[in-house]
Order: C-alpha cells, then structure tokens, then sequence
C-alpha cells in the first residue's frame, strides 16, 4: 500500500455516528461526528431512526473526507463497528426499514424475558449463547418486531403479514452493522461478535440455534449471513454511483466493545479493557477458550480474523456510566460534562451521597431488568456538587463490581486496566477508577479505540496492515493513573455501595416500564 492511502472506520454509537480516517500509524486523519435522535415513545422504551442512521453516515463520511482532503479512491478498506443489540427489520427489496431501531437499552420485553425464565429456558440460553437472559439482547426486539413492526398493519388484512414477508426472505432482520454494510455494499451480513449479541446464536457451533429461532418464532431466512470480524473475502464493495463516488472494499466489522477490545489491542488471553461510553463493558480475552461466568458476567466471542479460531471474551456489561453524567445535565445539575471534574473536586467527599444510576435496570453481575434509579444518603446539607460527585464515583464502583467477577471468573489478578471512550477524558474520574479497583489505569493515546479496532480489523483483511504485531507497535499511552486512596478506605466506600445497590434492586414491580 502507498504511503497516500488510509483506512476509514464508520463508528454507529448510541448517541451518535463517526466518521473516523487512519494512516499507517493508526494515527487520526480525519474525524467527523453527527448526533441522532433519541425516541421515547413509552416509559423503557427507546428507539432509533435507521433512516437517519444511514443519512448521518453519509454526511460523517463526506464530511470528514473533504475536511482532510482525502479522496474516496484513497481508502484501502472501510471497517464498521456499531452499537450492540440495537435491532432493525428492512424490506429486502426497497432498503427500507418497517419499524424504527429497537435500541439495545429498550425494556419493553421485560415481561416476555420473565416468561422465558418461568419456562426454564434460561439455562439453555446461558449454555448455548453465554448470555443471560435478558431484553437487553436482540431476541425478544426480534420477535416484538416480528409481532409489531409493520406501520400500516391496521390496514391490512391480514396481520402477520411482516412475520408471512420474513419467512420469504423479503424482510431482514440486523443489528445496526448488518444495517449499514447493507446500505453500503447491498450484502446481508454480519460478523461473529455481532452475531453472538442476538441471544439467537450457538457460541460453540458458531451457527444460527433452532431451537433458539422456534422459540422466538425468528424465521431463519431473515437472517444475515456470518463472517470473520475481519475478512479476506471482504462483505462487498461501496457502489461507484452512490454516495462516495467510488468501489472501496467494507472488509472488517465487529460491535463497538469488541472493537475496542481490537483497538486496544488485547489479542492474547488475560488482556483486558474497559470502555466508557452510554454505559461501560469490560472485556477480558479469553483465547480461544469460552469461559463460563460463574458470578453474573457474560461469555461472548471476542474477534475472528480469515482462516483463523474464534477468541472469545468475557464480557461485564454496566447499562449506564456516560448516560448518568448525560442525566446530570438533563435534570440541570451541570450544564457541561466537562464541569463535573471541577464540580467533584470542590468537595472532599460525597457527605454519604450514593447515587445508583439503575436508569434501566442493571446488568453484570446483579442482572436485575427492574433496578431502578436511586439517590441515597440526601440531608440537607447535600449540594449538586455530592451530587455529581457520587455519580462519577457510581462510574467506578459498578466497574469494580466487574473487575471482581472477572477475576474470580479468570482466575487472573488484574494489575492494570486498559480503558478508553469519551469520559477517559476526565483525569478526576481516571484517578477516581484506580482508586476504587486498587490497579493502574492506562489511558491511550488515541482513545477512541472502537473505530480504531474496526479500522484495524479491515485493513488486516486487505493487507493495508501486515500482522497484530505492527499494530501492538502503533499503541502509545497518554497516561497511567496509579492507586493513592488508601486500600482499606475504598474498601469501606464499595461496602456502602453494595448497601445502596440492595436498595435498587426490584424497585419496577409491574411492566418493566416503572
């Protein structure tokens, strides 16, 4: 490859969609970002728009190409990575989406995830997947899509009618990186580790389950295809009559927290990362071993390049850690997330104030769809200060709850923690996690790691990178925060902590939706 020419990664987040360029160096080239909206339409449900999904892709990826300069017929391969779960169903034929995205932080399946577990089908999720049962996963979006989706049902005769087009093949089913590589190249695919986060496919057989497909009355022929996360033979090429202007081959995806665990370049069992972004997931690679969690964490497959084994992960998954500092500025408690480093230092402490941040339940390891939200340890002396101090150090204490289960699961003492995602910015929460876990925390230079992972992954399939030893070469730390809060102090803090947490728990008594 010359020395000209890049690798593009498409990033699709919860928030929002980026548009990132990267050299040989891994170094940032280019970088365009554009938000979407969050749909409410009920209390627990959330909902996304894959029209406009596919509109600011389009607008990121221009964006930043002319920003750098950077023509299309300069980008050796694109790599997409997206947020997980997150669930469409489009008419084959018109591209077209029936429903809006169910999103992965949705709770409207609460109640039918209850019945699985009445029916003892939980066990043999757990077994097949290496997830809990949850509404969390794409399953159950599926089949309340599949009940639910058409926007003109009411006026049709016949209403199974999307479930009667999805067993013809005429209406797709994805996650959001099926969505965009379809969009982009016309192929209906997916990678292993998207795969593995529909609660719909065997980990061990690495194939579509049907005995998990009947029981959500998922039709087989709906579903995308499953490749490597990176792949020599690539998904296809972008069209040179659309958008870019040019045939650039799609060649790597994989969702945003393995990508990041590709970014961070943790190719080898024990290495760990944790990315903090609308919540946190902690991977830890287990190679090509799929530990199985005995204290709440969930066994998922980590990457798969062409040719080679599968690497599996293990996986803590906190719903809420950069949301809670998004509902600090939704209730007005800041006005900018960069005020709460100033705003948690101007206190010594949090006075007793515990703020768990339950907004939709809680995942690893307590796995409770109907925790809710809590502030404890309010007087009147408490100020908005306790406040956002406590939900920053909610952040830490919720990762420390993984941190434990990943190592009685691993067997492995974690000494440092990789970390990455747009709230590594705060130095104060950075030090505040070292503290609390009691292990170094180092921080990359390039942090946004789940483009970067995607990007990598797509550039080994078109040999734009020779090997992962190039790549470990290109990881540079920006800083390391060790421990100073003294051991036995942390430990009283996180004791309290888990008092707070007992209190969240079960609060949604009917619906899920509480």
């Amino acid at each position: 490859m010359t020395e000209d020419t890049y690798v593009g990664a498409i990033d699709q987040g919860t928030t929002g969609t980026r548009f990132m360029v990267f050299d040989h160096g891994g170094q940032v080239v280019a970088n365009a970002y554009e938000k979407h909206e969050q749909i409410y339409p009920e209390p627990g449900w959330v909902e996304h728009d894959p029209l406009e999904i596919w509109e600011n892709t389009k607008s990121v990826v221009t964006r930043a190409l002319g920003q750098a300069g950077v023509g299309p017929d300069q980008l050796a391969a694109i790599g997409v990575t997206n947020q997980r779960e997150t669930t469409v169903l489009w008419d084959a034929d018109t591209g077209k989406p029936v429903h809006n995205a169910i999103v992965w932080q949705d709770r409207r399946t609460t109640d039918r995830i209850e019945r699985l577990q009445a029916d003892e089908l939980v066990g043999t999720i757990r077994e097949k997947t290496g997830l809990e049962a949850d509404a969390y996963f794409s399953a159950t979006k599926a089949e309340w899509l599949l009940d639910n989706a058409d926007p003109i049902k009411l006026e049709r005769t016949r209403p199974e009618d999307v479930r009667d087009r999805a067993e013809k093949g005429e209406v797709l089913f994805g996650t959001i990186d099926s969505w965009i590589i379809f969009k982009l190249t016309g192929s209906h695919v997916t990678d292993v580790s998207n795969a593995s986060r529909t609660m719909l496919f065997d980990i061990h057989e690495m194939a579509w389950d049907d005995e998990l497909l009947a029981a959500f009355s998922v039709p087989r022929e709906m579903l995308p295809e499953v490749r490597p996360s990176s792949d020599e033979a690539t998904y296809g090429s972008t069209d040179p009559e659309g958008f870019l202007g040019a045939a650039v081959p799609v060649a790597g995806a994989l969702g945003d927290q393995q990508a990041a665990l590709f970014g961070q370049t943790c190719f080898d069992p024990g290495d760990a990362k944790n990315t903090y972004g609308t919540g946190s997931f902690f991977l830890m690679n287990t190679g090509e071993e799929a530990v199985e969690s005995e204290h709440g964490l969930l066994t998922t497959v980590g990457f798969q390049r062409s040719g080679e084994p599968v690497r599996y992960a293990l996986e803590g998954a906190i719903f809420v850690t950069g949301a809670a500092i998004e509902w600090l500025e939704d209730v007005s408690l800041i006005e900018d997330p960069a005020e709460t480093a100033e705003l948690a230092r101007s206190v010594d402490s949090t006075d007793g104030v515990y703020v768990v941040p339950a907004f939709t339940g809680l995942g690893a390891p307590h796995w409770d769809q109907r925790a809710r939200g809590t502030i404890l340890g309010l007087t009147r002396g408490s100020r908005r200060e306790h406040i956002v101090r406590a939900t920053l150090e909610s952040i830490a204490f919720q990762t420390r709850d993984v941190a434990e289960a990943m190592e009685a699961d691993a067997g492995i003492e974690m000494t440092s923690l990789k970390v990455d995602g747009g709230a590594v910015k705060n130095n104060f929460l950075c030090q505040l996690q070292s503290d609390i876990i009691g292990s170094k925390i180092t921080r990359p230079v390039v942090d946004e790691t789940t483009a970067l992972g995607s990007a990598y992954a797509a550039g080994l399939a078109v040999g734009y990178w020779e090997d992962v030893e190039g790549l470990r070469d290109n990881w540079r730390v920006d800083r390391e925060f060790e421990p100073q809060m003294d051991a036995a102090t942390a430990d009283e803090t996180y004791s309290r902590w888990s008092d707070a947490v007992e209190r969240a728990l079960g609060w949604a008594t009917s619906g899920g939706a509480e």
